[in-house]
């Protein structure tokens, strides 16, 4: 061997090397990010809920109320948070309104021992069995249209319009505000003991919707009648149901499941190291034609307004909007006409045979008619998805 030809070995083994080095120690940084995400994956699912719920009145995100909270501040009222209903009772004193979303975990004794020595309640959620408690009233359908107060109440007179998505019908002596004859959206109890209101308020007065219509207003007409605001946070940590507790993903889960987790990590991460030194490195080949979705799109657009096509284009429109809410009603991707209508019915409390005109009636025979049941779906959509986020955010 020459001279040259061992510099030439020397200068390829010294150029291998570290080459060698550089793949080890990348693959020994994807191994280490792999196992840190599943350790905080494992970590967040193991944990109980957040302590910032809906409408909590230091909740910062969305469906918080750390904004009414802070209004009712700017206002003079003095705003006290508890999350203890011990401490809630002991804190109601004169002129004071008692806040709370509906306590779903009190049993009936410990809710009427809360509620004893308040002499205004408001409740800004409900549930069935509240409301039975309670001898309020319940459940009733009505329409999502904004309305006005409509009733005799004199803190609601200068509220303007709201658009309630949950209506109540008021029992015997109860007063509903905010609604029509089928259902009211605020129901008022002034009792000779005490005066008790329930709205629903999730949409109403959380951070992402107090600024909408009267929301603001409405809030104010609710809670800001007294000097000073209790406002108590039900959690599962002050429950006195027996036997609940707040359930975590690892209590819920056979004791095998983490190491079957932990199990099919290891396994994944062995896989991707043995496939990925089988056949060498990656070597980039170039596609002869490359052609966006955007593309097709527009030129099948364009085909379809060249040939005046309305009805082809109408039965499009409304494929893709069958789709798309078959998958917010929780239905298979492919249900039919009926099924979806059905399910948007229940939802919306819309007559069935509008929808099912809407989704499997004529198509369109011109532009002009072809822009309304585009106009027309798109407001089914938009309601579709504005009440299916309102189911979520329900405690």
């Amino acid at each position: 061997m020459t001279a040259v030809d061992q510099a030439a070995t020397g200068t390829s083994t010294a150029e291998t090397r570290p080459r060698r080095v550089r793949t080890i120690v990348g693959w020994l940084i994807v191994v280490a990010l792999v196992l840190l995400v599943a350790f905080v994956a494992l970590r967040v699912s193991a944990s109980g809920p957040g302590a910032r719920g809906t409408l909590d009145p230091e909740g910062r995100d969305d469906s918080g109320a750390l904004a009414l909270a802070e209004i009712l501040r700017d206002q003079g009222v003095e705003v006290s948070v508890v999350r203890s209903r011990t401490e809630a009772r002991a804190a109601v004193g004169d002129d004071t309104t008692l806040v709370m979303t509906n306590p779903y975990t009190l049993t009936d004794d410990a809710l009427t021992e809360l509620l004893e020595p308040a002499d205004r309640i408001v409740f800004l959620s409900s549930g069935t069995h509240l409301l039975n408690v309670l001898d309020i009233g319940e459940n009733a359908p009505g329409s999502s249209a904004p309305t006005d107060a409509g009733c005799d109440v004199p803190e609601f007179a200068e509220v303007g319009t709201i658009r309630a998505d949950r209506f109540f019908s008021p029992a015997d002596g109860v007063e509903g505000c905010f609604g029509d004859a089928d259902g009211a959206a605020v129901l008022v109890d002034d009792g000779a003991d005490r005066d008790v209101l329930v709205v629903e308020g999730t949409k109403l007065f959380s951070n992402a919707y107090l600024a909408e219509n009267g929301n603001a207003a409405l809030a104010l007409a609710l809670l800001g009648q007294t000097e000073r605001v209790v406002w108590y946070v039900p959690s599962f940590s002050d429950t006195d149901i027996e036997g609940q507790s707040p359930d975590t993903l690892g209590s819920l889960t056979p004791p095998w499941v983490t190491p079957v987790i932990l199990l099919l990590f290891t396994a994944g991460i062995a896989a991707a190291v043995w496939r990925g030194q089988r056949f060498g490195p990656l070597v980039a080949e170039t596609l002869p034609v490359t052609v966006r979705a955007s593309e097709t799109m527009h030129g099948r657009a364009r085909l379809t307004a060249k040939a005046g096509d309305a009805p082809h284009a109408g039965e499009a429109l409304r494929d893709g909007a069958q789709r798309r809410l078959a998958r917010r009603l929780g239905l298979a991707v492919h249900a039919g006409a009926d099924e979806v209508a059905d399910a948007a019915s229940d939802r919306l409390r819309i007559p069935r045979g509008t929808l099912q005109a809407l989704l499997a009636g004529p198509l369109p025979a011109d532009d002009a008619a072809l822009v309304e049941l585009a106009r027309r779906l798109d407001e089914l959509e938009a309601a579709v998805e504005a009440s299916t986020h309102t189911t979520r955010g329900e405690p």
